[in-house]
């Protein structure tokens, strides 16, 4: 049987805290910043934790499950 590979995409995008959670980063902040406040770029800036709808989907994803 074959290696299990994980998702190239998923492993550029998600991290694992150190009690397991998956953290992200905001969308948005790449470009066309002209128009967004600096309040709103400011908290893109920052990174969050993944919902709890989509832990599952992005384990799988990692190979962690």
């Amino acid at each position: 049987m074959p290696k299990q590979k994980t998702k190239s995409s998923a492993k550029k995008r998600f991290k694992l805290t150190g009690t397991g959670k998956i953290k992200r980063k905001h969308a948005f902040k790449s470009h066309i910043l002209t128009k967004k406040s600096k309040k709103r770029k400011l908290a893109l800036t920052h990174s969050t934790l993944v919902h709890e709808n989509d832990v599952n989907s992005i384990k799988e994803q990692l190979r962690l499950k």
